[in-house]
């Protein structure tokens, strides 16, 4: 009498085996660079990537959303100002007055008295490092002859860069409902910035300066974290949560990446590096992301 054959049994064993390895393989969960996590709820979050030599768009959300600017709004009173000293208006020695209304502002702030005044070279300094909105009222009243004036010559300027969807009415960023933009302008914006005043583009590296024999820090913590990071600006009110526009230039890529409504600096600078990362990765382009916004995590 033979012995029974185990080897057909074994086979089975062996090929239901593989069917399952191979269905593991299949259903296996997404890769971790594929998973994103967004520091924001989705009503606030919005963000973009761009290729800043070529124009192409790396990564979006939300980017055409209406969003408040905060003092992200600051980069166009830049601008401005830039203009101003490139027409020869101004000198970086020139004085500029602060009036009532300006030293009047909340903070952040460099908190000048009745009668003083500031030269545009440490003006500049002061909106890039210290965010100072007395400074910005200040510089929107001595080229506008009013803040108002000067915030329809902002939102003039918006759509002749290409901001379609900006709205300016003040030259600090403090909340006014009527004050909005979205992550493509602020893109638009920090990219007009580096490739029209390219000779002025340092001050926004800089997180420290002295005025009046102080030592004035700033808080774009950005700066010295992520090799390549070259500014430009920080923002927050409460109703826009915490932004930034991030210029990044190193080993021949140069991105302007836009994050807006994060819950704080820490996880918006996270969320900002994490972007640069993807941003600069070969394999991005065959990579599906998905998003895990604030309140799922």
């Amino acid at each position: 009498m033979s012995n029974p054959r185990p080897l057909p049994l074994i086979q089975r064993f062996v090929a239901a085996l593989g069917l399952l390895l191979l269905l593991a393989a299949c259903t296996t969960t997404t890769p971790p660079d594929a998973v994103l996590a967004v520091p924001a709820a989705p009503q606030k979050y919005a963000a973009i990537v761009v290729d800043a030599k070529t124009g192409k768009q790396l990564f979006e959300v939300n980017s055409t959303a209406q969003r408040y600017p905060a003092s992200l709004t600051k980069m166009m009173t830049l601008y401005l100002l830039f203009e101003a000293l490139e027409s020869g208006r101004v000198t970086k020695q020139t004085q500029i007055p602060v009036s009532d209304h300006a030293a009047s502002q909340p903070p952040t702030k460099m908190r000048f008295r009745r009668g003083e005044t500031i030269d545009v070279d440490s003006a500049i300094r002061a909106i890039v490092v210290k965010s100072a909105n007395d400074v910005a009222v200040a510089i929107g009243e001595y080229l506008g002859g009013s803040e108002d004036q000067f915030a329809a010559m902002m939102t003039a300027k918006a759509r002749q860069i290409g901001m379609t969807s900006t709205t300016f009415r003040n030259a600090s960023g403090l909340p006014d409902d009527g004050q909005m933009t979205t992550a493509r302008d602020m893109a638009v914006l920090g990219m007009a910035l580096h490739s029209r005043f390219p000779q002025q583009f340092h001050y926004f590296s800089e997180s420290d300066f002295m005025f009046r024999g102080r030592l004035v820090r700033g808080h774009n913590d950005m700066l010295g974290r992520v090799r390549g990071v070259d500014g430009i600006k920080t923002g927050y009110i409460r109703a826009s949560g915490f932004n930034i526009v991030t210029s990044y230039n190193a080993d021949g890529h140069q991105l302007i990446v836009v994050v807006m409504g994060a819950d704080s600096a820490r996880q918006r600078n996270d969320h900002v590096e994490a972007l640069i990362q993807r941003s600069l990765s070969p394999t991005v382009a065959d990579t599906k992301t998905r998003l895990m916004f604030a309140e799922q995590q």
